[in-house]
């Protein structure tokens, strides 16, 4: 435990500003914002800035929101530079008449700008409990990222940049370790699940609890990023253009708000590329994963970008152009979702599995950090992905020009209806059964598939009982009836004896009795199950 008097000792806020840190709230040809804190006693602020190698300083005033954490009262201010130079470096200092910072640096985008690169990163929370949280391995990785790739303009994050959003100790871990980079490139965060993960208690993890409106960084950063979110939904959603590009960062409440303004914000651009950021994985790679919480309520804005880069899962991989319940081939044909690893060496231990959506992966299992940089050229983009230092793991251009992806990758298409579960394709077991459409219903050979996920499964003469997902339902040869344990209903169809004597249920009958959903991909001809429950499901031994 640690006192609020001693934390002001630590981290606290004090009357010199800290926290400085650059985003882009505006035209980025033009303008540039610095947030910085100060304690509660320093009630106005401003910063100064000129062009390098002039001598007189330029003044804009500060806005400033109060900030009161579990360990501190602070005060924010932003401080919103204007009619700037396109192209051009500027220095600038940040506080007021009497406690100044030091002078740091940037750079303004050019006119008609087509080429230019930024750093993406994910899931780089870190430190435990005790404070104060470290991220100083954090810094190391990001210097040397931008040491090797130094034409980045910006940082782009894909949530859980901290590991517990509603703690300043997380946050002031956080900005601290990012000290030294951030004052200088643009921090564009979008928001995660640990964002705004809070505890009762912090130090002892008791009553944990999630902050619907992400309440601790809509306080730190409402001035820093575009005011021009879905209504009640500002700040862990908000858009900006850079280049030819343009950017939404997407939160993870309200997800049927900020689906209509994702179709609104995206049909207002005619930049060459649109790209998002959401934390969640919609093609995900986890072996019990679910993108319930996502996609089907964010699948229409979702399918406006070219590229939606995540994270969440800590490890890599690629998806083939998706649109709807099909996988293509070309870019014109959907949006790539492009999961990143872990930026803190938080490797993954979801134990990743190959899904029939991704055309590429990588487990991630070293203790060992990744990022991405992303390289725009006109009507071509360049993804790399790297283990921490120069290792890349994977490359992919997506040429809009010719309307091709490289490495070439074509999305399969099955003469036979393939059975997927959680987009995993049920292997060797199914080699000799395939789902059957019947009066334009699918069936489903019940008692394999569950097996295969590890479910239990009994099989008794024409029944078949299986638990899963804490429910538990008996099919029974001809009949429409499933029992359960809190009843019975009727489905659409009988059960029916199909391929080497194994029972068939309609897909919409275990749907209802398990809480599952599925999809046709036509396209493709694959049929997959989901569920929203990740649980790792073992056989119990007696």
């Amino acid at each position: 435990m640690i006192t609020k008097e001693e934390w002001k000792k630590i981290r606290g806020s004090q009357n010199n500003p800290d926290h400085i840190m650059l985003t882009i709230n505006g035209d980025a040809r033009t303008s540039m914002t610095v947030t910085w804190r100060a304690c509660t006693d320093i009630e106005s602020g401003y910063a100064l800035y000129r062009k390098k190698g002039e001598k007189d300083w330029l003044r804009t005033d500060a806005d400033m929101g109060r900030f009161d954490s579990d360990m501190d009262s602070s005060n924010i201010f932003w401080a919103h530079i204007k009619a700037l130079e396109p192209g051009e470096e500027y220095e600038y200092t940040c506080g007021n008449d009497n406690f100044r910072s030091e002078i740091y640096d940037f750079k303004t985008a050019e006119n008609d700008l087509e080429s230019f690169e930024f750093l993406c990163l994910s899931d780089t929370q870190g430190g435990g409990a005790e404070p104060p949280a470290d991220y100083s391995v954090l810094n190391e990785i990001v210097r040397e990222a931008l040491r090797l790739h130094p034409d980045v303009r910006f940082i782009l994050t894909a949530g859980d940049n901290t590991n517990c959003g509603q703690t300043d100790i997380q946050w002031t871990g956080l900005l601290d370790g990012m000290k030294g980079i951030i004052e200088h490139i643009p921090f564009m965060m979008s928001v995660g699940n640990h964002d705004d993960m809070g505890f009762g208690n912090y130090f002892t993890l008791e009553n944990k609890y999630y902050s619907e409106k992400v309440e601790y960084f809509g306080k730190q950063f409402g001035g820093s990023y575009p005011d021009n979110g879905p209504e009640d939904w500002k700040t862990a959603n908000y858009s900006f253009d850079y280049g030819n590009a343009h950017f939404c960062a997407i939160g993870l409440s309200g997800p049927e708000y900020v689906n209509e303004w994702l179709i609104e914000d995206t049909a207002k651009t005619d930049k060459t590329w649109k790209f998002g950021s959401h934390h969640f994985p919609i093609c995900y790679q986890g072996s019990s994963l679910s993108c319930e919480d996502s996609y089907p309520m964010l699948r229409e804005g979702m399918e406006k970008f070219d590229v939606v880069f995540s994270g969440h899962e800590h490890c890599f991989s690629r998806s083939y152009p998706r649109r709807g319940d099909n996988l293509w081939d070309r870019p014109s044909e959907g949006t790539v979702f492009y999961n990143m690893g872990s930026g803190h060496r938080n490797p993954s231990n979801m134990l990743v599995t190959p899904k029939l959506w991704n055309c590429a992966y990588y487990p991630h299992e070293e203790e060992l950090s990744m990022y991405t940089v992303a390289r725009v050229q006109g009507k071509k983009l360049t993804l790399t992905s790297y283990l921490e230092g120069d290792k890349a793991v994977d490359q992919c251009v997506i040429d809009k020009e010719n309307d091709t992806i490289y490495p070439i990758a074509l999305a399969p298409v099955f003469r036979t209806t393939r059975l997927m579960f959680k987009g995993a394709d049920l292997g060797l077991c199914m080699r000799t059964l395939t789902c059957e459409e019947i009066d334009g219903l699918w069936y489903v050979p019940v008692a394999v598939m569950f097996r295969y996920t590890g479910f239990d499964v009994e099989m008794s003469k024409g029944a078949v009982t299986v638990s899963a997902f804490r429910h538990k339902a008996t099919f029974t040869e001809n009949s429409r009836t499933v029992i359960t344990e809190s009843g019975s209903f009727e489905m659409p169809s009988e059960v029916k004896r199909l391929q080497r004597g194994q029972l068939y249920v309609p897909a919409d009958g275990i749907c209802k009795a398990f809480g599952m959903r599925y999809s046709f991909f036509e396209r493709n001809n694959l049929l997959s199950f989901e569920h929203e429950l990740e649980d790792k499901p073992v056989p119990e031994q007696l």
